[in-house]
């Protein structure tokens, strides 16, 4: 028989793509296991861009698990969330009213049962949504980066209380790399230098290079196998990777915004999205890159190095590029679209705490916001 409930969380979800109908799918597929553990999820809410489909009865009830399975079969399809109505209890809201609608819901549960708001959006668009939440002792769970690579003062209020924040997903999709981080800052053990790999499309690319391929046909094979954005000089440009490491410098207690990192792109200005079409980068611009990348490729070869892509997060600043490194060390024998971490700390300072595996991928990273809902289920100890 399954435990009794302890642990209701009523969640509203920002954001259905890949990431959100994943993580849908998730929770109505582990019901059985969260009910062994005495812990329920109540899906009450479900928002795209342009609208908000809610349960009638957001204190007592939430989207079924067949109108949630039809909700992402739906959206895979390109359909909008008002092709829902009618297949069960429930109401739909369009924007601008939709988000007064996610604040009503906030401004109820977070004084009552408590409400978990999780944003697996990609848009700057709901900081503002996350402050008031916060405002109202919501719990909000993270996938989307942007929110707290804004403004500092925004990314102070989202983690002014820190139990109440849950943002694994943001670096490195399912690692525990934000876990890890916290759990030895904590320790009073002072965290001195955070070295990753943190874009699986970059983490294959350089890789690849070892082996004597050309940049420009490693760049396409790993467009081919959907590795990269449809413009690959959004992982080439290096921004995502840059994101993921202002949160752990501010992680760390770095007052710091994007201006102050340093991020090298792997292509020149004049080859960029102003000046080049998505076609010709491919056809003729990326080739332009294979004799200067074979000749940094060689020389770190000859020191016994090779190249990664990583962001390197110290007590002077941050830096987000190429860098060579040992060919033994853990970044060295990356291969791959895999993430590596090492955290250097007064006890890790000679042999770090290295942290590898998949960090990318709508599943994986769903998987990652999945487990931050759960860790916050002791903040719901209520009866179902």
């Amino acid at each position: 028989m399954p435990a009794p409930v302890k642990s209701v969380l009523p969640v509203v979800l920002l954001g259905c793509g890949g990431v959100g109908r994943y993580l849908l799918r998730h929770i109505v597929s582990c019901r059985p296991l969260h009910a062994n553990q005495g812990v329920a999820i109540r899906v009450v809410g479900v928002a795209d861009s342009s609208s908000l489909l809610v349960a009638d009865d957001v204190h007592s009830s939430g989207l079924d698990d067949a109108l949630l399975t039809q909700l992402c079969a739906a959206k895979a399809a390109g359909s909008p969330l008002s092709a829902l109505l009618g297949q069960g209890h429930c109401q739909l809201f369009q924007n601008p009213e939709a988000r007064s609608k996610v604040i009503d819901a906030a401004t109820m549960l977070g004084r009552t049962t408590g409400l978990v708001l999780v944003d697996c959006s990609a848009t700057y668009d709901t900081v503002s949504l996350l402050k008031d939440a916060v405002d109202h002792g919501c719990c909000i769970v993270l996938a989307n980066k942007k929110p707290l690579t804004g403004a500092y003062e925004d990314f102070q209020k989202l983690v002014s209380n820190f139990r109440r924040i849950r943002f694994e997903s943001t670096v490195g999709a399912g690692l525990p790399v934000i876990a890890s981080a916290t759990r030895i800052i904590a320790s009073g053990d002072p965290v001195s230098c955070i070295v990753g790999s943190l874009s699986g499309t970059l983490g294959y690319v350089m890789s690849e290079l070892e082996d004597g391929k050309k940049f420009s046909e490693v760049v396409k094979k790993a467009k081919s196998l959907g590795y990269t954005e449809p413009d690959p000089r959004d992982d080439l440009g290096g921004m995502d990777v840059a994101r993921k490491a202002l949160i752990l410098a501010r992680l760390l207690g770095q007052q710091i915004s994007m201006d102050n990192i340093n991020v090298e792109s792997l292509y020149p200005s004049e080859l960029g999205p102003d000046a080049v079409s998505t076609e010709d980068f491919l056809e003729s611009g990326l080739v332009q890159l294979d004799k200067s990348m074979e000749e940094r490729v060689k020389a770190a070869s000859s020191r016994g190095n090779v190249l990664r892509y990583v962001c390197e997060i110290g007590s002077t600043g941050c830096q987000v590029g190429l860098k060579e490194v040992p060919k033994d060390s853990a970044l060295g024998r990356l291969r791959g679209s895999d993430n590596v971490v090492e955290i250097y700390s007064r006890c890790y300072e000679s042999s770090p705490l290295v942290i590898q595996g998949a960090g990318a991928g709508n599943d994986t990273t769903a998987a990652g916001v999945l487990a931050d809902i759960i860790d916050l289920q002791d903040l719901f100890r209520k009866t179902a």
